[in-house]
């Protein structure tokens, strides 16, 4: 039963009760105060005419032959019973009259799907997450259905032109009614307890099923494993490891995010460092291919990835180059940029926000020897500074003035964005690390001044798209540029130059795998083959229209 019908129900259960009481209180009250006999000799007055009259005086049809009263205390008592019955019908009107009238004349919600439909994803989520997630889906052909409790959301997915139905993802009933038996995996992200019950009920409707569960807490993931979910992600670990990423990056033993494309071939980011070697050159001056042997094949600024990179701009600290090369190349390179960052002192990189992912930044920072502050509004141990991060004083006793870098792992992006503001007019020169939790707040915040924003809807929708897919499409989860490894039938026997990607897509073949052998060194002449398997690089748009255009 829906809400409204559950109101209506209540309130109608409280009429019959408060006619029977008013028409015991109406027959006792006539027995008792109206001079003469009542009824009146040679007459039958039931309870039933009390009723009856109270019924006439709430509705306001009339009194009947009991009209007028002569005591004051019945008078009183009809007086009363007047205005209850205006009291309940105004009432009524706005908590279940117009309610009841506004769902009778509005579209309904499906609540099941065809069976026809199949090897579909059932998600049990309705959050930026989600959306990131189904843009993944349908860029690979995937059908969805949303399981939605609330009527009006249930809606307003349906009219945005997603598949929906109206159903409790916690009921064994409702998630059969979403073929789940037939469908290739459920995705459950709602909360940590929610999607715990979500999960045993998809494993009661179909034991077959493939669930994909989302934990906000890393210590729930074995509650979740227990229930029978197949995959427990924690994204915000993931999200937390890549903003770190782009700290330790030149210090630690690595740069940026590795994808191994075979044994002897790698493809890596390398954000820019103020301290490193190609600060303040261009990419023609950094002589990447001929001194290292690698490929530059992206440039990611504030917001943007630029494919093919321009060659003739000063390289910025906050420039993340996507670079493509040999595994001893990329090692070499390796090498150079470690000599030539120097070891910051304590106090120089800044974690705000000490939650989930602000301690993984922590921890990474910690493993990988460089000293930090965290700072947090709340005190609990690990936390260094407590005030509010949007306060320049608190920036002050954080170490804001010596720090070269500052950490946002911030759980609201507005905060987040007025804190980049008040960063930059304290110490323009600090580097800033942003957290973002919807797609659409990432360019607001590198706007505001970050230097480098990772978003978690986009870290999350593509961990979950890489179980789903069974990791053979994205290759990259926690990098602003999206790695992507398919067949592109469209393309057999086209050159590269022919087939136009970058100018359609927006993307750049990275590898071509033929066979056993893996072709990097790419120009314009080279020519697709039927089977050949690429690699292409790109945003999360990009890579979409990449598939739907050429898959």
């Amino acid at each position: 039963m829906g809400r409204v019908k559950r109101r209506a129900a209540y309130y109608l259960a409280f009429i019959i009760v408060l006619i029977a009481v008013a028409a015991v209180t109406y027959d006792v009250g006539m027995r008792t105060f109206e001079p003469g006999p009542y009824p009146p000799e040679g007459t039958e007055i039931s309870l039933m005419h009390s009723t009856q009259v109270v019924v006439e005086t709430f509705t306001a049809t009339g009194y009947g032959s009991d009209s007028p009263w002569a005591s004051t205390e019945m008078n009183l008592l009809v007086m009363l019973l007047d205005i209850t019955g205006v009291g309940l019908f105004f009432l009524a009107l706005p908590a279940v009259l117009l309610p009841l009238f506004q769902e009778a004349l509005s579209p309904s919600v499906p609540t099941e799907i065809d069976p026809s439909v199949d090897d579909h994803v059932v998600v049990c989520s309705d959050t930026s997450r989600a959306e990131a997630l189904i843009d993944e889906l349908d860029s690979n052909g995937i059908d969805h259905v949303f399981v939605e409790p609330d009527r009006d959301r249930a809606m307003d997915l349906e009219a945005d032109d997603y598949r929906v139905i109206h159903g409790d993802p916690e009921s064994t009933e409702d998630l059969e009614r979403a073929n789940i038996a037939d469908s290739k995996a459920l995705v459950a992200d709602v909360s940590d307890r929610v999607d715990a019950s979500i999960v045993l009920a998809a494993k009661e409707a179909s034991e077959e099923i493939t669930v994909i569960s989302v934990t906000e807490d890393a210590d729930t993931s074995t509650y979740h494993r227990l229930a029978g979910a197949d995959h427990v992600l924690t994204p915000r670990q993931a999200l937390g490891e890549g903003l770190a990423g782009k700290l330790t990056t030149g210090i630690r033993s690595d740069i940026g995010q590795t994808v191994r494309l075979g044994e002897d071939f790698e493809v890596v980011e390398l954000p820019i460092h103020r301290n490193g070697r190609f600060v303040g050159q261009t990419i023609a001056e950094s002589d990447f291919r001929e001194e290292f042997g690698v490929n530059v094949i992206g440039a990611w600024s504030r917001g943007n990835f630029e494919t093919p990179p321009p060659i003739d701009e000063p390289l910025d600290d906050g420039v993340t180059l996507l670079l493509a090369g040999g595994s001893d190349k990329i090692d070499r390179l390796r090498s150079v940029e470690l000599s030539t960052i120097r070891q910051v002192d304590r106090g120089e990189t800044i974690v705000a926000g000490y939650g989930g992912v602000g301690q993984t930044v922590a921890k990474v920072l910690s493993s990988a020897g460089i000293p930090h502050t965290t700072l947090d509004l709340r005190d609990k141990d690990g936390v260094d500074v407590v005030g509010d991060v949007t306060d320049p004083d608190v920036l002050q006793a954080a170490g804001i003035e010596t720090a070269s870098s500052i950490v946002f792992a911030l759980p609201d992006d507005t905060t987040t964005e007025f804190a980049t503001l008040v960063v930059q007019d304290t110490d323009p020169s600090t580097e800033i690390i942003a957290r973002a939790n919807r797609t659409d707040a990432v360019k607001k915040a590198y706007r505001a001044g970050a230097d480098y924003v990772l978003s978690l809807a986009t870290v999350s929708g593509r961990s979950i798209a890489t179980r789903i897919l069974g990791g053979d499409g994205i290759l990259s989860v926690n990098t602003n540029v999206e790695l992507l490894r398919t067949t592109a039938p469209a393309l057999d026997g086209k050159t590269l130059e022919e087939a136009e990607i970058r100018e359609e897509t927006g993307c750049t073949v990275v590898v071509v795998k033929r066979g056993d052998t893996v072709h990097t060194d790419l120009d314009g002449d080279f020519r697709l083959q039927s089977g050949d398997e690429v690699v292409i690089a790109g945003t999360d748009e990009g890579t979409n229209r990449f598939v739907e255009q050429y898959c």
